[in-house]
This record gives structure tokens, C-alpha cells and sequence, in this order.
């Protein structure tokens, strides 16, 4: 059983920056992407960016593209990603998620573990 904790959210001025940590307890399948979605109120879950297991390939949505970025440390089981510029448009509940459709990365219908989410609030 994979369980998935994130970290790193919190209120921050537009233009700002963050770091969600998602730190894994258990085993990563090599066959797994590990994601970051989000979801504001209101609005559906939106993938956000997506890391490759093994071979460390990442994608990113549209909105987020050269903003963002997702990293991982294999030693410490845990993916970061590192957001700049944020817009107030970036506030969302940010969760992790492992598992994954390679094919169609950001559907959320198709990965296995959630972390709990992380508030994320870009606010002046």
C-alpha cells in the first residue's frame, strides 16, 4: 500500500513562490507517473504536472508551462514541485496522486493513491 502525505502549501502575494513536497511511504512501482492535480472550488480537478517513473520524462499543463516545475529525489521517495509567478488564479487544493494512464497522464480517473491535498491561497 502506497501512502502519499503533501506539504508546502500556504497563503502567498501574487507573483510569489512555493514548493509542494509529496513524500511516498511504500513502494513506487516503475510503472507509476506521479502527478500533481489541483482543484478550486467550484472547478473540477485539473492535472497540473506529472513525473515518469523511471525514466524521470515530465509534462506540464498549458497554464503552468514555464512557471512550474516538477522534480523528484529518489533517495528521500519524494516529488517537489516548485511554483513561481503564481497568479491568483493558481489557488486551488494541490494533491498528489500515483499510478497513472501514460497515455493520458492528467486523467484523474486513473490513478491509484491520493494524498490529502495541500492548500495553496495567492492572495495580496
Amino acid at each position: 500500500q502506497l501512502q502519499l502525505v503533501e506539504s508546502g502549501g500556504g497563503l502567498v502575494q501574487p507573483e510569489g513562490s512555493l514548493r509542494l513536497a509529496c513524500t511516498a511511504s511504500g513502494s513506487i512501482s516503475d510503472s507509476y507517473t506521479i502527478a500533481w492535480f489541483r482543484q478550486a472550488p467550484g472547478k473540477e480537478r485539473e492535472g497540473v504536472s506529472c513525473i515518469l517513473i523511471p525514466s524521470g520524462n515530465t509534462d506540464y499543463a498549458d497554464s503552468v508551462e514555464g512557471r512550474f516545475t516538477i522534480s523528484r529525489d529518489d533517495a528521500k521517495n519524494t516529488v517537489y514541485l516548485q511554483m513561481n509567478s503564481l497568479k491568483p488564479e493558481d489557488t486551488a487544493v494541490y494533491y498528489c496522486a500515483a499510478g497513472g494512464n501514460r497515455l493520458y497522464p492528467f486523467s484523474a480517473y486513473d490513478y491509484d493513491y491520493w494524498g490529502q491535498g495541500t492548500q495553496v491561497t495567492v492572495s495580496s
